[in-house]
């Protein structure tokens, strides 16, 4: 059944269209959410609420972008609503960092579970802007409206998640024996 006719059926009320859509898009939503919580039990209670919301919502869906793009956006605005009422607002760090050399030429190859990992060592702040430009796609001034934050205070957010995460994934050795920096 295509995507048109299932949300048609789920407006309607079916149950098994309802399942066909969330086992479509489950994954993309729990990750994203994850991404931006930082905790797997958190995240599993946002990505339920989004969709619980969108369908209850789901009368307003236009059709306008595709409904996983809806149901993304969604759950990002759900995810982003729950830490703005628990109050795990985003950090904003005001000293500057000192400036990190770039990474390698030899990129290494990780894995998603190191990437996590060091995701979820960044505070709350880095990690919200890092995940919503850089996997997300959205711009500085669409993170900046989400979060209530200025533009700039974006820019230096991605800035120093870039360097933090650059540290985090540093060989443990690393680059000290190099002499490039510590």
């Amino acid at each position: 059944m295509s995507e048109a006719r299932l949300l048609e059926a789920a407006r309607a009320g079916d149950q098994r269209a309802m399942e066909a859509l969330y086992t479509a898009h489950s994954g993309r939503v729990f990750t994203v959410v994850r991404r931006l919580v930082g905790d797997d039990h958190l995240a599993e209670d946002v990505s339920q609420d989004a969709w619980v919301r969108a369908f209850e919502k789901l009368g307003s869906f236009r059709g306008e972008a595709a409904f996983g793009t809806w149901m993304h956006r969604l759950a990002v605005n759900t995810a982003l609503n729950r830490l703005r009422r628990s109050g795990r607002r985003p950090e904003v760090e005001s000293a500057a960092e000192p400036p990190t050399a770039p990474p390698d030429a030899d990129e290494r190859i990780l894995s998603q579970r190191v990437l996590g990992q060091a995701l979820d060592r960044l505070p709350n702040g880095y990690r919200q802007v890092l995940v919503m430009h850089d996997v997300e796609g959205m711009t500085h001034e669409e993170i900046a409206d989400r979060l209530g934050v200025a533009v700039g205070t974006s820019k230096s957010q991605l800035h120093k998640a870039r360097a933090r995460m650059r540290d985090l994934l540093a060989p443990p050795m690393g680059r000290n024996e190099a002499g490039n920096h510590a």
